[in-house]
């Protein structure tokens, strides 16, 4: 009762492609394919969309004091 063999798998593997047929496990492998690319590419752009040192963030929230003083001015 401890490990499956290689012909446990094997076995499974034959159920699963009779149950589902390749027709529909190809489709199912091409959509987690996408997915996974459509992940790691929102990753990709986010990373490019963040500050990449500790000095760029520490500057961007110096900024936003001044422009909302800024903006505060001009309205009054």
């Amino acid at each position: 009762m401890g490990t499956f063999s290689v012909w446990h798998w094997l076995i499974v593997l034959a159920i699963v492609l009779v149950v589902f047929g390749t027709k529909k496990l190809r489709n199912a492998g091409g959509d987690l394919g996408a997915a996974v690319k459509n992940f790691k590419d929102s990753v990709k752009e986010g990373e490019a969309d963040a500050p990449k040192t500790a000095e760029q963030l520490a500057r961007n929230q110096t900024d936003e004091p001044a422009n909302e003083a800024q903006k505060h001015k001009q309205n009054s």
